[in-house]
């Protein structure tokens, strides 16, 4: 079963660069802040380079004027996430997140089989709101969908 509205966040380790390889626990991230949290199949493919990635780079700002951090992961290892936040122009803030076995993705219950095109266990597409480690929204797309995931539609259901 996946997490719901209302859940807390599992206890996990992520991984990020910044001045080496970080681990980071999930609780680190969360408690005591409001973070949107984005997935996406896939760093370096289509829709996730052209639309969900790039919509969260171009609003960035305003999620921050909000007062809410921004978190992108992936199931990809962090030298790809960080390569990848680079080829879009990622503005310093806005966290990329690698969850290399999908520890994470599959304590949310959002795992998606993508062996069939090559690519092994990967994060179904989604975003979640959670303020202090407590899921307030929860919006997975629909396999091969794009919408309730995006920053604009984030941000119109942000509180």
């Amino acid at each position: 079963m996946s997490i719901q509205v209302g859940d807390s966040l599992p206890e996990v380790v992520l991984q990020r660069i910044r001045d080496g390889v970080e681990s980071v626990d999930t609780n680190a991230l969360f408690d005591g802040r409001k973070v949107v949290l984005f997935a996406v199949p896939g760093a370096f493919t289509p829709t996730c380079s052209e639309k969900h990635l790039p919509g969260y780079v171009q609003h960035f700002e305003e999620f921050r004027r909000k007062g809410v951090d921004v978190a992108c992961m992936a199931v990809n290892d962090p030298f790809v996430m960080q390569a990848w936040g680079q080829s879009q122009h990622v503005p310093e803030g806005l966290m990329m997140l690698a969850d290399g076995n999908a520890d994470f993705t599959r304590a949310l219950g959002l795992e998606l089989d993508a062996s069939g095109y090559g690519m092994g266990t990967r994060s179904r597409r989604f975003a979640l709101y959670a303020e202090d480690g407590i899921v307030r929204l929860l919006n997975v797309e629909a396999p091969g969908e794009f919408r309730v995931s995006s920053a604009e539609q984030m941000l119109a259901e942000l509180p």
